[in-house]
This record gives structure tokens, sequence and C-alpha cells, in this order.
């Protein structure tokens, strides 16, 4: 079912990106083949089919109008330069992009999808205006589609980035697995049921002592406080098998199914042995550092998701719902 949803996700986010660089592109957002025209300082002499470097300086609102950016709190607008000129008075102007280069720029380079530490526009007129000072008219290279390539290079990135986590996984992954499967071949998970036994009793009132849901629900709940998941899950669907066996209304999630579900979904667990991999995974000095936090979160949660489930249950609203419904497939 996640897979679904997760595909849905990209399909969305692929649809919306395409949307947005349609309305993008006919209102020429970053104004694709529009005269851009600036100040250059350069730090030494002007030398034809030689790179070099200066300062490009605008005002901030000549940028805020010739972009229609809605708001541009700067005054001036300053953005290191490489200059190359042939004889005829044209050439390249590459900008480099820095933590000071204004956003809409960074933006621009990035759409570039290569190359997104630069910013190149061809420059049509160079004008002196004072010494080692020129006005010069560009026209930025073109920029399109800029949000589909961010969504497949984001879904490139962290494809990449979750083979890393995973690969980094495997190791502390395999050590707990096995320290638990341990535990549970010494009899740690039996141990665990017979602590956790008398609270079913209360928790689930209307099925039967001895009979198997009630066993399936312990050796789940146990599993999932040690973090057995993959052992946790077969048990889990058991649990609700034999619970719905109990169901008087089969189309009806009763009572004990919904409060087991709400301990399941609480994550009540004593060793958080996935969180801990991944803590490791990324470099963390103090991988279970987050044991007590996550014993304490967890504890608080499945008391007020099992609070509010037996609450929920005994509101009249509810109750009248689930007879009327009883009597009419009476009746029918």
């Amino acid at each position: 079912m996640m897979n679904y949803i997760w595909l849905a996700l990209v399909i969305i986010g692929i649809i919306t990106a395409v949307g947005t660089d349609v309305y993008e592109s006919l209102t020429n957002k970053y104004k694709n083949g529009v005269e851009f025209e600036a100040i250059v300082e350069l730090n030494e002499e002007m030398r034809m089919r030689t790179p070099i470097k200066g300062t490009l300086k605008v005002s901030g609102e000549y940028y805020k109008n010739f972009y229609s950016l809605n708001n541009f709190p700067h005054d001036s607008v300053k953005n290191e330069v490489v200059l190359n000129l042939k004889e005829d008075g044209k050439g390249t102007a590459i900008l480099n992009i820095s933590e000071g280069t204004p956003n809409f720029w960074k933006i621009m380079a990035k759409g570039k999808g290569t190359n997104t530490d630069k910013l190149i526009a061809n420059i049509l007129k160079i004008e002196k205006v004072g010494e080692n000072r020129y006005k010069v008219f560009l026209i930025f290279e073109r920029i399109s589609l800029v949000k589909i390539k961010q969504v497949l290079n984001a879904v490139i990135e962290y494809s990449d980035i979750a083979v890393k986590i995973a690969i980094g996984l495997i190791g502390i992954m395999a050590l707990w697995l096995g320290i638990m499967k341990i535990g549970e071949l010494a009899g740690l998970i039996n141990l665990l049921a017979k602590v956790v036994k008398p609270l079913t009793k209360r928790l689930f009132p209307d099925i039967p002592p001895e009979h198997p849901a009630i066993g399936a629900i312990i050796m789940n709940i146990s599993a999932n406080m040690l973090g057995l998941g993959n052992a946790a899950t077969p048990l889990g669907l058991k649990a609700m098998e034999e619970l719905q066996k109990l169901n008087p209304k089969k189309d009806t999630a009763s009572d004990s199914m919904i409060t087991f579900l709400v301990i399941n979904t609480s994550g009540m667990t004593l060793i958080p042995a996935t969180a801990i991999a991944v803590r490791a995974a990324l470099g963390s000095g103090d991988p279970a550092a987050i044991i007590s936090t996550t014993i304490i979160g967890g504890f608080a949660a499945t008391i007020a998701g099992i609070t509010s489930a037996k609450i929920l249950q005994k509101l009249k609203i509810f109750r009248k719902e689930l007879e009327e419904n009883n009597k009419s497939e009476e009746q029918g």
C-alpha cells in the first residue's frame, strides 16, 4: 500500500512541476531573451580574449522590476563576474554563484541542471563609463523546466542518500537483530509475555482468557517492545485474524481490534534498534542516546492512545450506532 502512496506522491509532484514550468514559460519568468543592463567594475585593465575578473552591479530597484519580484529587500546587487571579450566587443559574462548572490539567480543557476555554481550570459554590447568601469548589456542563458529538473535532481540525490544510509545500516542492524534473536531463543519474549499478560485482561476484556488472539497479541506487543519488527508483523496479522473471528460485525473493527491497533501504532519500544542504526549510519556520536527519550515518548503515546480509544468506545454516539447496525443486520 505504501508503495502506491509513494508512487502517487511522485506522480503528483511531477505533474505539479510540469504545470508550474509551463506557467513560468508562458509568463517568461526568467526573462529569456530579454536584455539586462548592468555596471561592471573590473579589477584590472580590459584585455581581449583573456578572462578578467570584476564585480557586476545593479540597483536593487532595477533588479526587482526586471524580474518582476514582489519583494527584494536589498538596495543594490553585487556579484563576482568574469568577462571574456572578443575584439568586436561581444563575449560572455560568467557570474559565480556564492553566498551573497541573490536567491533568484541561485534558482536560475540550479535550474540549468549542470554547472549550478555559475550563471552565464552573452554580452551584446559593452560601453566604457569610467576607469575600469563598463556598462554591459547582457542576455542570460535560457532557463526552462526549472521545477521538473529540481524534482528529478531531488529523486536522484535522495536515492543516493537512501542507498548510503541502507549500506550503513547493514552492520548495526545485523548486530542488533542478532542480539535480539539470541534473546528470543533464550526466552526473552516469553518472559515479557508473562509480564504483559495481566495487562491484556484489562485492555481486552471481551476476549476469552485462553483464546488464541490473546497469545498472538501478547507475543506481538513483546516483540515490538524489543524492536523485533520482522517478528512482530506476522504475530500482529495473526492477532487481527483471531480478533476478526470474535468480531460480531465483520465489516466494522471491534473495540479490541481498535485498541490493539492503537498499541501497535503508538510504538512502545524498549530498544529502538532501527532508530539507533540510522543514527549510527549518519555518524551520530552517541546513537543510543535516544533510548530513554524513546521509552518515555512511546509510553506517553501508548497511554494517550489507549485512554482515547477507551473513552471513545464508551461514548453513546458510537455505541448507539453500533447497536443500530447490529439490529439492522439481525432483522435483515
